[in-house]
């Protein structure tokens, strides 16, 4: 007698379950495929490459984002502390080196997520409200540190080792990007921090019910995506080599689209890092195929739009809601 496996006995069932991972496994490939036709450019290594270096901060913001909604919240002010967190680290690398430099950078991140999430269990503000108005705030603070004008700086040591490639071919920004990813991918499933978030975005009430400490770790939770943002104003201001009042500014939504894209879902509880690394890789493909086609930028925010829209509508949980509002 034999014994099929659940996926050849029931294959049917078996895509069904795994369908929002598979799906943007197939995007990607036929994003790829579509626009190598348009373009052989698009395939090549240093092309490849190319797309890496584009997504590397991208994935960090995503992966920020992530974290967040895990709990069913949502942090809108992603791209202006990595803008904040860039001009800091430009402004202190001259005069106290690269090392602290990172680490003012970092704390940043690390102090806005603590704000966005101290006000948010504090005065029980949601957090599009919270984020959105921190948004505004960090984009001023930072415009008004530079001037509205970039800060340049003459310690090119981490700009080096950013840009240099460790492994032949491959920079260390991707390295490091990936890196972030495995190690956050590693704490959403194997430590009790990864499981409260999840816990609390499936069912927050429940998740208090069972003795989960819900206030704190939401506050974790936005502390680890402000200094995940924090790195990412690093990274961008060591591989531009000069920090600027406009770094972040496209990174919020491109990193939604990439976070519901991946199969995240808005409303918590489903998803996870590793799936955000897939849409970073369908939002950094289509970004990249559509400039390597000369796609104007004005059909790119459209494209970009619809996106947003289409994978929300495929990945939102809907009998969390009673009414669509």
């Amino acid at each position: 007698m034999t014994h099929s496996s659940p996926a050849t006995a029931h294959p049917g069932k078996w895509i069904a379950r795994h369908a929002v991972s598979l799906y943007p496994i197939l995007v990607i490939a036929a994003l790829a495929v579509f626009f190598t036709l348009q373009n052989p450019y698009f395939m090549t290594f240093d092309n490849i490459m190319n797309i890496g270096r584009q997504s590397s901060v991208l994935l960090l913001v995503a992966l920020a984002g992530t974290m967040v909604i895990m709990i069913g919240s949502i942090d809108l002010s992603v791209g202006s502390a990595v803008t904040l967190a860039g001009i800091v680290t430009a402004l202190m690398i001259d005069d106290f080196g690269p090392v602290a430099a990172v680490a003012a950078g970092i704390g940043t991140g690390l102090i806005v997520g603590f704000v966005n999430g101290v006000i948010l269990i504090r005065l029980k503000v949601p957090s599009f409200l919270v984020t959105l108005g921190t948004l505004s705030i960090l984009s001023g603070i930072a415009n008004m540190i530079c001037g509205g004008s970039s800060i340049m700086f003459m310690d090119m040591g981490l700009t080096d080792f950013v840009n240099a490639e460790l492994i032949p071919g491959i920079p260390n920004i991707i390295l490091l990007a990936l890196a972030a990813a495995a190690v956050l991918s590693f704490v959403a499933f194997n430590t009790v921090l990864g499981r409260y978030l999840f816990a609390i975005g499936g069912g927050e009430i429940v998740a208090a019910n069972s003795g989960v400490p819900v206030e704190r770790y939401k506050v974790f939770a936005f502390m680890l995506s402000g200094a995940l943002c924090g790195l990412s104003g690093v990274l961008l201001t060591a591989q531009v080599g000069a920090g600027t009042p406009a770094a972040g500014a496209n990174m919020l939504l491109d990193s939604i689209a990439a976070i519901v894209m991946g199969g995240t879902s808005l409303s918590g509880g489903v998803g996870g890092p590793h799936r955000t690394i897939l849409g970073v890789l369908v939002i950094a493909i289509l970004s990249n195929g559509m400039d390597v086609t000369e796609v104007s930028s004005f059909t790119q925010e459209v494209i970009k739009g619809l996106v947003i829209i289409l994978a929300v509508a495929s990945t939102m949980d809907r009998r969390k809601y009673a009414f669509i509002k």
